[in-house]
Formats: structure tokens, C-alpha cells, sequence
């Protein structure tokens, strides 16, 4: 396969194992580089390509080559499966969900509800409080003021 060519007939270069999804690393630990193909089989059809085969112009060799449609297509393939394995997870675990967990769950937003409202009575009672002591202060501030008052009038 050709750097520049894409020569393959739409399969992707094997290297110790086939390459499945989008590539990051070649075998030998190069990165890989996205091409676009110039050859008349494949034209500007985009490719990942080994940066060391591409820096060397290597050709049939056996450095990571893959179309971009076919690692999109397996991706896409894989996420899919993974998708059905959770939602098979899922379901399974609706089926063990019994009616203890159920019920502990149902308590637990009660309690959550319930505290809630007791923090806001709480929060309520000590501002009405704070308010209070407020006007208590006022008041004792005037009447000592008056006392004063009057006792220098004596």
C-alpha cells in the first residue's frame, strides 16, 4: 500500500492484528497522520497513515494504513455493541430491582422531602427570632435612654 496511493481495495493493512476503530499508534509506535489518497482508484479519498511509513515514503509494507470510512463504520460498529451490552445491563438490573430497594428508595425521598421542610421551619423561626431581638435591643436602647434622661432632669 502506498502512502499516497491508497492502492487497497478497501480493506485496511493488518499489522500484528487487525486494526479495528481509529488508529492512534502504529506497531512501531509512531503516531498516526491522517492523508488524502491521490490515486486514481481512490481519489481524495482520506486515509490514516503511519507517520514514519509516510516520512519514508514506504510502500506495501506493514505499517498501520486504514481508510477513514472504514474506522468511522467500526467505530460506530463497536459503540453499538457496547450500547445493546449496557442496555442488557440495564434491563437485567431492572429485573433484580425487588421491592425492598424500591421501597428503601421511595423512604429515602420522603426523608430528604421531610428534612427539607423542617430545615426551611427551622431557618423561618430563627429569622422571626432574629428580627425580634432586634426590636428588643431597640427597645431597650430608648428605655435606657429615657431613664438617663430623666435622671439628669432630677
Amino acid at each position: 500500500m502506498s502512502n499516497i496511493s491508497g492502492a487497497s481495495s478497501g480493506s485496511s493493512s493488518t499489522w500484528r492484528g487487525r486494526v479495528v476503530g481509529v488508529p492512534t499508534v502504529c506497531w512501531c509506535g509512531a503516531q498516526i497522520v491522517g492523508k488524502i489518497s491521490k490515486s486514481d482508484p481512490n481519489p481524495y479519498r482520506r486515509y490514516f497513515r503511519c507517520a514514519y511509513a509516510v516520512s519514508n515514503k514506504l510502500m506495501d509494507d506493514n505499517h498501520v494504513f486504514k481508510w477513514v470510512d472504514e474506522a468511522l463504520l467500526n467505530e460506530v460498529e463497536r459503540l453499538s455493541s457496547e450500547a445493546k451490552t449496557l442496555e442488557q445491563m440495564v434491563k437485567e438490573n431492572e429485573i433484580v430491582f425487588d421491592g425492598v430497594e424500591y421501597e428503601k428508595m421511595v423512604f429515602d425521598k420522603g426523608l430528604m422531602k421531610v428534612e427539607k421542610e423542617v430545615f426551611e421551619k427551622v431557618e423561618c423561626v430563627f429569622r422571626e427570632a432574629k428580627t425580634n431581638m432586634k426590636k428588643m435591643m431597640i427597645l431597650v436602647i430608648i428605655g435606657c435612654m429615657i431613664i438617663v434622661g430623666f435622671v439628669k432632669l432630677i
